[in-house]
């Protein structure tokens, strides 16, 4: 089979240059264009010095007619653009959007937590919401696919299998989670520069961050039941990671060995989702430069209570690798091809 032609727009972000990386170590792709817009005709090596040696296009901006001789469009823009590309798409062309474009299911949804309207309101139906560990084998029925973001990534997988057997109560929940400062893009040290990012923890989007949404419709899903939560991210000094924390209500009846049984279960045939014994502490150290997540359910003071720790790398897991997890999965390739 010949290697598929991919077209990255957005590479010079954090998640553009970390999904260049791991691109380069997959035998089954070649990367035949790179977009942006302030970049065009700068070498990408500008935006990262280890990419000096790769063999790698110069930056164009991106056109439809870039859409011909391409396979899979990978877009970690900022966001609404992909939409503008969807747009364009050929019945050869698969759109794996790294953004948040199409993350929501209504286009209220989207108005409402993003406050701009919805490009493509028409295609938002014919998109899949590809967490590839619940997801899997249904992207084969979709071209437009969409990454989840990297604190839903990190707070969903361990949450579903627990929420979709019914060992949760539904109210309660709180869930405290920390991120590297890559988290929040390139921009961060404009938009943070007086919250002294190196030395210092920050809480932000007390509330109201936009990842509520997707981690509201998920639970909602699985669940067809409403819970209540509380979500509090945090930018810690740190270059990458997430590291999650979720305090649950248990059902009458139920221990953290019920907990930790299900995850071990559901996940038994996982490549990337690690379970460890139960009160284990975890890192972010543990998962940076991987595709994968650990979790560990922890017993509280409490009997009906238990606490679950997620870690992922936000670039990779929260990002990039994911991206390229779901193409491994879409065209039948290994599903840790490219992220060994």
């Amino acid at each position: 089979m010949p290697k598929l032609n991919v077209l990255v727009a957005g590479c010079t972000g954090y998640i553009g240059i970390q999904l260049i990386k791991l691109l380069l170590k997959h035998s089954k792709i070649k990367i035949k264009y790179l977009c942006g817009n302030s970049s065009v005709g700068k070498k990408i090596s500008t935006y990262d010095k280890t990419l000096k040696s790769k063999k790698l296009p110069n930056i164009i901006k991106f056109n439809k007619d870039l859409l011909k001789d391409t396979n899979i469009i990978f877009t970690a823009l900022p966001n609404g653009e992909a939409q503008d590309i969807s747009k364009y798409l050929l019945n050869k062309n698969t759109l794996i959007d790294l953004a948040a474009d199409f993350r929501l299911e209504k286009a209220s949804e989207y108005l409402k937590w993003y406050k701009q309207k919805h490009k493509s309101p028409n295609l938002i139906k014919k998109t899949i919401y590809a967490l590839p560990e619940l997801t899997g084998k249904n992207i084969k029925k979709f071209n437009i696919i969409s990454c989840p973001g990297c604190y839903p990534t990190s707070i969903l997988l361990p949450l579903i299998p627990l929420i979709k057997k019914r060992l949760l109560k539904q109210d309660n929940m709180i869930i405290d989670s920390k991120s590297g400062y890559s988290g929040a893009g390139r921009g961060v040290h404009k938009k943070y520069k007086d919250k002294n990012l190196y030395e210092s923890l920050s809480a932000y989007g007390i509330g109201f961050h936009r990842h509520n949404s997707e981690i509201d419709q998920m639970i909602k899903k699985y669940s067809k039941q409403k819970f209540t939560f509380s979500f509090t991210p945090h930018l810690s000094p740190m270059f990458r990671g997430i590291l999650s924390t979720i305090y649950v209500d248990l059902k009458k009846g139920k221990t953290i060995n019920n907990l930790h049984n299900q995850l071990t279960k559901f996940y038994k045939k996982s490549k990337f989702i690690k379970i460890k014994k139960q009160n284990t502490l975890i890192s972010t150290n543990d998962v940076i430069n991987t595709n994968n997540c650990i979790i560990s359910v922890c017993k509280s003071k409490y009997k009906d209570k238990a606490i679950i720790l997620s870690a992922i790398d936000n670039l990779i897991k929260g990002g990039a690798g994911q991206a390229i997890q779901n193409m491994n999965i879409l065209y039948n390739f290994n599903v840790k091809e490219g992220l060994r």
